[in-house]
């Protein structure tokens, strides 16, 4: 290892290791797990010298991705929900409860960033079922306020998810 990549990584750290680990907390509930899982994302990171190299925005969302991938590996493990192994496997496959409960924990955090006149008709239109109308009349605004409001609020939101290391599928 280098200087220049010994360097890079301590700023990575200090840049990033905070908010990760506030991320990952926020994903586990669990102080000791999320020190773990964030100790484990830089050190891929220190294994990965590429990652390093693309810039902090890079690195940034590549840190927020690996760290959100051991979150799950972990809690799929027979591990973390005390299975037992079995002879024959199941005909019929579940869906994973644990990724989607990812899923929205990491939108909920994301649309914490959001100012609160895009959050409001985020969560009102799309969760709540709220039309541009309804919206309109309830916030007082043009209906034409709402929809750039929409529009504006889920490039922010896309931009906050980004952030968090969450690509388009």
């Amino acid at each position: 290892m280098n200087d220049s990549h010994m360097a890079l990584l301590c700023a990575l750290h200090d840049e990033h290791a905070a908010p990760l680990l506030r991320y990952v907390l926020r994903l586990t509930g669990d102080d000791q797990l999320a020190e773990d899982v964030v100790q484990e994302a830089l050190l891929r990171a220190w294994k990965n010298p590429d990652v390093l190299a693309q810039g902090p925005s890079a690195a940034r969302a590549w840190l927020y991705t690996v760290a959100r991938n051991i979150v799950i590996d972990d809690r799929r493990s027979a591990r973390a929900r005390r299975e037992i192994g079995l002879e024959t496997v199941p005909e019929r496959a579940r869906s994973d409860p644990t990724e989607s409960a990812l899923d929205s924990w990491l939108v909920a955090d994301a649309l914490t960033q959001l100012t609160p006149e895009h959050r409001t008709v985020i969560v009102r239109a799309y969760y709540m079922g709220q039309s541009v109308a309804e919206l309109a009349e309830l916030l007082d605004v043009p209906a034409g306020t709402v929809r750039s409001r929409l529009h504006y609020g889920l490039r922010a939101l896309r931009l906050a998810l980004q952030e968090r290391g969450v690509t388009g599928r």
